[in-house]
């Protein structure tokens, strides 16, 4: 009798059990709160203001008696417990939050974003252009790796580049596999290289120069460990990738995504460049995508351009996709057929979006991440960062950088992270040696490195869905490349403490 292979657990599952979890926790662990305060920096000239956690004023949620609160999540919602409970989390994730961030805003944008790639798919453009670029490159397939990462860490690293990459997987992931690679190749290419970028930044306004400022060293200081820091991570990552993906190209079915690529690789299989005519129809349609892509980095850059803003960019797109595609009769379009590629690509997307409310779900069952609540969050905050005092220079920093690692687990927004954990983790570096301007680093790399894993960060999940991956398939790949950044961050970690960075 064959032995049945393992099956790992669906998204899904993986995220109600981490809620399941979450719930246990808050039958044992108090609620706790901070009081707030304001803090202020100043960014390039200007002075910015941030509300962030008073370190010293963390209490315990007490009843009438002086005996500390536990508030065990209900299995549905509650008056008492915000009306959110367990067997509701996936309603109350789905809705919370704004069109500026998760889990509303996000799930909207990706949404969005996947119609728009659904119109430019039907018009033929892309597989296309792929074909043409293969022809060009006549078996040089392999440099466009470095390239492409060493472009998406630096914009990462310059503009904290995160949902901006999404739309990218959608293209370099069939053109990947056209090559004879994988769906892990186009995401390490793009997605993962941003956040490789953005956890060694030496600029990145949404994290470094917020946690800086929160810190009270000064904004954009230190670049002289930054950038080589950034250099050799994103070298890193550049030979990781590579290697991997001459694997592949030798045995693709070593790849953990052989089963969900199946449909790129029998789309692509037996064409070649002659198969397939390159017309101006297509040609306009590729224009169109690379004017919204430069569209898109001007208006982040030089607009301060977010969700809402390059949702609508990415709309655009598709609209004059459509158009085109009509007026050449790319692939027999005509008019509804832009309202049902639309339709398709947005529902290609759907798992995506529910596994974004899904993840905020466990964020619901801890009380949330209000510091002025009483949750269990806050407790696990305190109670961690009190754990570090006592320990060597060394380990004290070290641990700091596991402990944002952790805390990413929960808060995967970086500003978020940054305001939270930030005015506990600088006066503790005080208390114990470290560095202010270190504990900014183990900020940096626990946060950034993480973005990339964890099934909570919802630009994670819609990376993963337009390449069509589950993420239990891709957690078994990046735990090697997770274990591989690991030990040099604690290089970086320790000679930050050596070197004095300050």
């Amino acid at each position: 009798m064959e032995k049945k292979k393992f099956q790992f657990p669906h998204t899904y599952i993986i995220i109600f059990g981490v809620v399941l979890l979450a719930a246990l926790l808050t039958v044992f662990v108090p609620q706790g709160r901070f009081q707030t305060t304001e803090v202020t920096y100043m960014v390039d000239g200007v002075e910015k203001t941030r509300t962030v956690v008073d370190p010293d004023s963390f209490e315990y949620v007490l009843d009438e008696n002086g005996n500390k609160v536990t508030a065990v999540a209900p299995l549905f919602g509650t008056e008492d417990f915000g009306g959110q409970g367990i067997l509701n989390f996936v309603f109350e994730g789905l809705t919370t939050g704004d069109k500026w961030g998760s889990a509303v805003g996000i799930i909207a944008f990706i949404l969005v974003v996947g119609g728009a790639f659904g119109i430019v798919m039907r018009t033929g453009a892309i597989d296309a252009g792929i074909l043409r670029i293969i022809g060009l490159l006549n078996g040089k397939e392999i440099m466009l790796i470095p390239i492409l990462i060493t472009l998406f860490s630096l914009g990462g690293a310059v503009f904290g580049m995160g949902e901006e990459a999404l739309p990218f997987v959608m293209i370099l992931v069939p053109m990947f596999i056209a090559m004879g690679y994988d769906a892990v190749v186009g995401v390490m290419c793009s997605y993962v290289a941003t956040q490789i970028g953005f956890g060694s930044s030496w600029q990145n306004p949404f994290g470094l120069a917020i946690a800086q400022g929160i810190a009270g060293v000064p904004v954009m200081s230190g670049a002289w460990f930054r950038i080589p820091m950034w250099i050799f991570f994103t070298v890193l990552t550049i030979v990781f990738t590579m290697r991997y993906a001459q694997k592949i190209k030798k045995n693709p079915k070593l790849s953990v995504a052989y089963e969900s690529d199946r449909a790129y690789r029998e789309e692509f299989a037996g064409k070649d460049q002659k198969d397939v005519p390159f017309t101006l129809g297509h040609k306009l349609v590729l224009l169109t995508i690379l004017a919204t892509m430069i569209w898109t980095v001007w208006g982040v850059v030089a607009q301060g351009y977010y969700i809402p803003e390059i949702a609508s960019q990415f709309f655009v797109m598709g609209l004059v996709a459509g158009i085109i595609g009509v007026v050449f009769k790319l692939n027999d379009m005509r008019m509804n057929d832009i309202a049902r590629a639309f339709e398709r690509g947005a529902a290609d997307m759907v798992g995506a979006a529910m596994c974004v409310g899904m993840a905020q779900g466990i964020i619901i069952v801890l009380g949330g991440t209000s510091p002025t609540d009483g949750t269990v969050l806050n407790t696990i905050l305190y109670t961690i960062s009190n754990a570090m005092k006592g320990f060597p220079t060394i380990i004290s920093a070290w641990c700091m950088y596991a402990f944002q690692a952790i805390f990413n687990f929960f808060v995967v927004s970086g500003s978020g992270q940054a305001a939270l954990t930030m005015p506990i983790m600088a006066p503790l570096a005080d208390l114990v040696g470290v560095e202010r301007q270190v504990a900014v680093v183990a900020y940096q790399l626990g946060d950034g490195f993480t973005n990339f894993i964890v099934p909570t960060s919802g630009c994670l999940l819609g990376a993963l869905a337009a390449a069509k991956m589950e993420w239990g398939n891709w957690a078994k790949f990046m735990i090697k490349f997770q274990g591989i950044l690991v030990v040099a961050c604690t290089v970086v970690m320790i000679l930050a403490v050596v070197l004095g960075l300050s």
